[in-house]
């Protein structure tokens, strides 16, 4: 059948077959030791990246959780998070914050798939299942102060970083904006007097290859420079039984980063990093679990023979007859200015930031080597925040206060193919959006143990939403293009606003250890649905959420330094939780409500812990263990038309009962030649239900990675071999359910991760 409609004029490649260019050889593997989890900290990285000193692996890295002047170490914060250092991800081969989501307890850090480089994270059950831009994210993703007003575009390719912190939520009142499940704060590399420079290249089996670059160092008295640059072609690893073609879903990438530093005087400083860089990818690489879809009666009608297609959930075979596209650019430009001030020996930070986003793609959305459901969308985002803090102490008490202000501009549009209904409709639309807050956090030292927290934040946010209903009943066939629509069946706006207090207190029992516990609110405002297709609910607004947390935790070292163990128990209730609800209908093939849907109590664990055993070998382990269920819900969630227990039995979506890892670092001295390190992680995550109405899953998994590097005792070098998933475990994006006449009972669109992946990684510093 005919390709997608010419409905955002773009051209659509065509599938080619190609020879497999992915080898047979297994190299050895990869990753890392475990993740340090919550409050451990992972350590320097030329240790990680093999130098041998396990002692290094034990030092903690700097983290601004609490926004302080100066960064501070995360085991002496009172906060669940996790930390690396830059170099810490290099030796994690860490491409992109998807790489670190089975590495972190109760964390799941996915991309949706449907639309590429869309962020779909979990912390601690609360997430978002949805590529729709104009829902707000639960876990927040800032970079270089800067936070991202949309999760399409986030899951972005790394290199030269400063470190990263994942931070459990909510996080409402130092970072705010809608992070209810916590925040993902990224640093870039910032500029440095002293020269340096660095090169990375590293493929794969399946010619998966990364080329980048930075050079660093003064270019005068009072100004550093820094240029990043990064290149990534990625062959395809996927095999499309239809077309032939067994190098399915590659991409090309690349990104540059320049960025300087200006000593105004000797108490001020400007900062400015700017990043431009673009993304050129196949369309979603999916699967049809339908029990028919190897054998649909109607391919008969097109000659179409795919009987020998295995659409398990162990197979990573599909059958597309529309391998579509994905296009992303992006540019940003974010300014940080600190001045040093007498008043309370403090810091004013000002951090202006603004980022442009665009995409276009094209998606098989039936996953079925016949046209019946294709989708094309296009995403235009203008953002631009400030951000005015200061930090400072005043005797035993330290303060941080500022003001915050985010604006943006958010367009969407959809085409759906759907020749089998007769249908080929367009819709989407417009959004203006703008947030404001003002926050203070007091950390009073009640006397040389104890440490009261208090703080809180005021917040409003206000959204002007025209939407255009995916439907012809509403809108027609005809009546939108990417640059807009002739008619908005919906024009409304809306205002919300929360205070969210935090009351915390830390009791250091040692220079090695503390507890600590804290209360505090979070607040995700309500908002439109830009992808509505049913006539059944408005497209919003919806209310806000707010959700209500208590947590205890505790870190702690043992036996001068070798033993590390850190823990935290959470207690959270969610009221009006916000969630997309994903159903398959039989003429628009997939619907989806945004709705406050439900009450819910959310609790749980999470333990760490790390031991040198030796010179020259080091255990890792994590456990994390969430459990959840409503209390009330607000409508019929489960689809069978009531509301009754089993819609209030049902479970929460994305939430992973137990996740769990273990960790070997072993360091080899090759007389005097070098060190070789090898490293063997596993992590398993528990299976989740996708969708509301718990139809769609995610697959249990067991991840092992395995790593081996060398680096010589003269040289600036490091080579790795490296390898990731090397049990090929089968995960998925998402498991949105279609109607059972796009391919029978259980039939979904099912976006796949990759499998089995070794490579080899050289590291060359000067």
């Amino acid at each position: 059948m005919g390709s997608q409609s010419d409905a955002f004029n773009v051209t659509l490649p065509r599938a080619n077959t190609a020879t497999n260019k992915r080898s047979s050889l297994v190299l050895a593997s990869a990753c890392s030791f475990a993740a340090m989890s919550l409050a451990c900290g992972v350590g320097s990285a030329q240790a990680a990246a093999g130098e041998g000193s396990i002692s290094t692996l034990m030092e903690e890295v700097q983290v601004t959780a609490r926004k302080r002047a100066d960064a501070e170490k995360l085991q002496e914060v009172p906060v669940a998070a996790t930390a690396y250092s830059g170099d810490q991800l290099e030796a994690l081969q860490t491409r992109d914050l998807q790489s670190l989501s089975f590495k972190m307890p109760n964390v799941q850090l996915e991309d949706i798939g449907t639309v590429k480089n869309t962020a779909n994270f979990t912390v601690r059950g609360l997430g978002v299942n949805s590529s729709i831009p104009s829902i707000d994210p639960t876990v927040g993703v800032f970079v270089d102060g800067m936070y991202m007003g949309v999760n399409a575009g986030v899951v972005t390719d790394m290199f030269d970083l400063e470190g990263i912190e994942v931070l459990r939520g909510p996080q409402g009142l130092l970072f705010g904006r809608n992070v209810t499940g916590g925040a993902v704060v990224i640093k870039t590399a910032r500029p440095t007097e002293e020269f340096s420079s660095k090169f990375k290249l590293s493929t794969t089996d399946n010619l998966d290859t990364v080329a980048a670059a930075t050079v660093n160092g003064a270019i005068s008295e009072r100004v550093n420079g820094r240029l990043t640059a990064y290149y990534n072609n990625d062959q395809g690893w996927f095999e499309n039984v239809y077309t032939g073609n067994d190098e399915a879903g590659g991409s090309d990438t690349w990104f540059i980063r320049p960025s300087f530093s200006v000593a105004l005087s000797e108490s001020s400083e400007l900062l400015v990093r700017m990043e431009h860089g673009r993304m050129d990818a196949a369309g979603a690489v999916a699967q049809n679990r339908g029990e028919l879809a190897p054998n649909f009666p109607l391919y008969a009608l097109f000659g179409v023979d795919v009987s020998d297609w295995d659409n398990s959930d162990d197979s990573f075979q599909v059958a597309q007859n529309e391998e579509g596209f994905q296009e992303d650019e992006w540019s940003q430009v974010i300014t940080e200015y600190n001045q040093d001030v007498a008043f309370g020996d403090g810091t004013i930070t000002n951090i202006l930031a603004w980022r442009e986003y665009a995409a276009t793609g094209l998606a098989d959305i039936d996953s079925l080597p016949i046209t019946a459901f294709h989708a094309a969308t296009s995403i235009d985002q203008s953002q631009i925040s400030n951000e005015l803090r200061y930090a400072g102490r005043f005797g035993a008490t330290a303060v941080t206060t500022g003001l915050y202000w985010f604006s943006q501009d958010l367009s969407y549009y959809e085409n759906r193919l759907l020749p089998l209904n007769g249908l080929d409709i367009t819709g989407g639309g417009e959004q203006e959006h703008t947030a404001m807050g003002v926050f203070a956090q007091a950390d009073i030292d009640l006397n040389e143990s104890w440490v009261l927290t208090l703080g809180g934040r005021y917040s409003v946010e206000d959204k002007d939403a025209q939407v255009a209903t995916i439907n012809p009943v509403v809108v027609g066939n005809t009546q939108c293009d990417q640059s807009g629509c002739a008619f908005y069946d919906f024009n409304d706006s809306e205002s919300w606003s929360a205070f969210t207090p935090k009351v915390g207190l830390q009791w250091n029992l040692s220079d090695d250890a503390q507890l600590y516990s804290y209360w505090t609110k979070g607040f995700r405002s309500g908002g439109y649905n830009m992808r509505n297709t049913g006539l059944l609910y408005q497209p919003g607004p919806t209310d806000q959420e707010e959700q209500t947390t208590f947590e205890i935790g505790g870190k702690a070292e043992w036996f001068d330094g070798r033993v590390r163990t850190n823990m935290a128990l959470f207690h959270n209730t969610i009221d009006d939780m916000q969630r997309e609800e994903n159903l398959a209908d039989p003429v628009f093939s997939v619907v989806q409500y945004i709705r406050n849907t439900a009450d819910a109590t959310i609790q749980g664990a999470e333990l760490e812990a790390m031991v040198v055993a030796s010179d020259n070998l080091l255990f890792t382990a994590n456990v994390g263990y969430v459990d959840g269920a409503y209390d009330s819900v607000r409508g019929d969630i489960s689809g069978d038309g009531l509301v009754d227990a089993t819609d209030l039995g049902l479970d929460i979506p994305r939430l992973a009962p137990w996740t769990y890892g273990v960790g070997v670092v072993h360091d080899l001295q090759l007389g005097n030649l070098g060190v070789l390190t090898s490293r063997v992680n596993f992590n398993h995550r528990d299976a989740a239900p996708y969708t509301d109405n718990n139809l769609g899953m995610l697959s249990e998994a067991d991840m092992l990675d395995l790593s081996f590097g060398f680096v010589p005792d003269s040289g600036n070098y490091r080579l790795a071999l490296f390898g990731k998933n090397m049990l090929d475990e089968v995960t998925e994006g998402n498991n949105t359910q279609l109607p059972p006449t796009l391919g029978g009972a259980g039939a979904s669109f099912t976006p796949l991760n990759k499998g089995r992946v070794v490579g080899v990684e050289l590291t060359y510093d000067l």
